[in-house]
């Protein structure tokens, strides 16, 4: 049986930035704090918190934090109100934002000041879209669904900026494109999916086509993660999502000539190496 992980799998260059960033200044010794979960993957957030790393969240959480802490803002990026926050609170702030989330809340802010109805494709409630949202200006709509890009009207007056969330699934953002494109609200269209987002899309469908078994490694509240599975899901039945090791419950026939791996942007390299190797000695 061969055992085979996916071209591209695991943390993203603005995760591991994020992850390095928080790291770099536990080296320097001060009180850290995270403004929110650094990255969606409970066990990066555990091995974090045993090195003293807290998490806050919130405008009054923000103004607890004693003198001398550090406040380190996660990888999704937050909201321009809470930004702004920090800098009055006078605390140490450092901005890990990852810089593609970076780049939309730019062209959103900019879209807000010439008038437009800006779209997000997204998932509402994520704290990226979140914090996207709290970067416009006007009018603001998060679509997540074929169905809602057909519902949709902008403002009476208004152009249309699309963009899409990082993390968003390809093909559900070019279907919305498509819609758009039809009604003539395709006079601003970004696309703000990352590479890294594409190529894991792309890498998990490909080995998900040929195995007989996948195995999806990613946090519970990771979007992409569970994008992953949604799409390895569609090309194999028999797709497992799992956290850790300890969620693998596999019972395999001897038919089975290829299991799959693939993991979420913010799994970290150990858990993939972990999963991989028991994969191999044990079936």
């Amino acid at each position: 049986m061969e055992v085979r992980l996916a071209e591209y799998a695991g943390f993203c260059f603005g995760v591991k930035r994020a992850i390095d960033t928080v790291y770099e200044q536990i080296g320097k010794g001060k009180t850290i704090y995270t403004y929110g979960p650094i990255v969606h993957n409970e066990e990066v957030i555990r091995e974090l918190e045993q090195k003293g790393v807290r998490v806050i969240e919130g405008e009054k959480a923000l103004f607890s934090v004693p003198g001398g802490g550090t406040v380190i803002i996660r990888a999704h990026g937050v909201p321009r109100g809470i930004q702004e926050c920090m800098e009055k609170s006078g605390l140490e702030c450092i901005d890990a934002t990852c810089p593609f989330v970076k780049r939309i809340h730019r062209i959103v802010e900019k879209a807000g000041r010439e008038g437009r109805h800006v779209v997000i494709a997204g998932n509402p409630g994520h704290p990226e879209v979140e914090g996207i949202r709290g970067w416009c200006e006007g009018p603001v709509t998060v679509i997540g669904t074929e169905e809602e890009a057909l519902n949709f009207v902008p403002e009476e007056g208004c152009g249309v900026c699309l963009v899409s969330q990082t993390t968003f699934n390809y093909n559900k953002f070019q279907s919305i494109v498509e819609i758009f494109s039809k009604r003539g609200y395709n006079d601003n269209v970004v696309n703000t999916i990352c590479n890294a987002t594409a190529e894991r899309q792309q890498s998990a469908q490909t080995l998900a086509a040929e195995a007989d078994v996948m195995i999806v490694i990613g946090g519970k509240h990771s979007s992409n993660s569970r994008k992953l599975y949604e799409i390895c899901q569609g090309e194999c039945a028999q797709t497992y999502f799992i956290q850790t090791l300890d969620d693998l419950h596999l019972e395999l026939p001897k038919s089975v000539r290829l299991v799959g791996i693939t993991a979420g942007a913010s799994t970290p390299n150990n858990l993939i190496e972990e999963v991989q190797n028991y994969v191999r000695i044990n079936f």
